[in-house]
């Protein structure tokens, strides 16, 4: 297994609590995208979600002022439209991804991005990234996935930071995660502090074998409005009864962990609570909920844009789902 060493310079670095790695499972609308922060600074985003407006707001909410390496699960929309805004703004040093380009006009945008921002290409392989001293290691597809299927190859990362360990593999399917067991102990897989939902919650991601392994106390599950009906029923027995925290990102909006040096975490949402489980969740309260909604409303977006007020962002006075058609917090784009 090689070993990629991203330097522990903070000059660009942005702000985070001193000794403390962060993950932020960012709110997306139905997509997935997770930002890891090093206590040095040090930053990786792992997908990038569906919308570039969105990515865009969420790098400056979050004070965003580098990113080390930015990675793609695989190469289907949802996950990797937002990567664009975040190459083009940060130029980061890598870009890792599984070598199967799509035949998208979302993906060549992505390339070009790449190539203009001098970025290099990293293909997944069994290896280590040390994003300063937190351990991130690759779980490049196993071999046998047919090469036609973007989700059957997605990438997963698992962090590790003293004694806490996160897991993320993309939209990998079960002949993936079977591949995976197939190659390592699942020991190396679980148990699991937080653990973000296969495929959004889809019924042919996550399944009893891997979850048995993979042990999860949390999981979170990137998901917005949609027509696939994410989270199923089926997943979210599953995530009960392996006894885990349930935290949804259309819920709960971004999920935020903090991870002190030895592994002790807390885990805190921008609204509401999640749907606790029997597993020994280590938690902090929720923030306060989000206000009342507004009662400014509007008909339609000519009205918004009549009153000067597009785009209207999620928690403004009269935004509502209804305007919001991608769902990705930003009305009348």
């Amino acid at each position: 297994m090689t070993s990629l060493l991203l330097g522990l310079g903070t000059a660009s670095a942005q702000a985070t609590p001193p000794g403390a790695l962060t993950l932020r499972f960012l709110d997306v609308g139905q997509g997935d995208a997770v930002l890891i922060t090093s206590p040095e600074g040090k930053s990786l985003l792992y997908d990038g979600g569906r919308s570039a407006a969105r990515m865009a707001t969420l790098l400056t909410q979050y004070s965003v002022k580098s990113l080390d390496l930015v990675a793609a699960s695989h190469g289907d929309a949802d996950h990797i439209t937002g990567l664009v805004t975040a190459v083009q703004r940060f130029k980061p040093k890598y870009f890792l991804n599984n070598g199967l380009a799509p035949t998208t006009q979302i993906w060549q945008q992505l390339v070009g991005a790449v190539q203009a921002a001098g970025t290099q290409g990293l293909l997944a392989k069994a290896q280590v990234i040390n994003l300063g001293s937190v351990k991130v290691t690759v779980l490049p597809p196993p071999p046998g996935m047919p090469k036609t299927e973007q989700n059957l190859n997605s990438i997963g990362l698992l962090v590790e930071y003293g004694s806490f360990r996160a897991l993320m593999t993309g939209d990998s399917e079960t002949a993936e995660t079977t591949g995976w067991l197939r190659q390592a102990p699942a020991s190396v897989f679980g148990p699991i502090d937080v653990y973000k939902s296969i495929h959004h919650g889809a019924k042919n991601g996550d399944n009893s074998r891997w979850l048995a392994a993979v042990r999860p106390t949390n999981v979170v599950i990137g998901v917005g409005p949609n027509n696939y009906g994410h989270p199923t029923a089926e997943a979210l027995t599953l995530y009960k009864k392996a006894g885990a925290a349930i935290y949804r990102t259309d819920l709960n909006g971004t999920v935020t962990v903090t991870v002190q040096p030895g592994g002790q975490y807390t885990l805190t949402t921008e609204k509401g609570t999640g749907v606790k489980g029997t597993g020994a969740a280590v938690t902090s309260p929720a923030q306060p909920p989000a206000p009342p909604s507004s009662p400014v409303r509007y008909a339609n977006c000519a009205a918004v844009r009549a009153a000067g007020k597009a785009p209207l962002l999620r928690g403004q006075p009269g935004y509502s789902t209804a305007l919001d058609r991608d769902g990705d917090g930003r009305a009348c784009e």
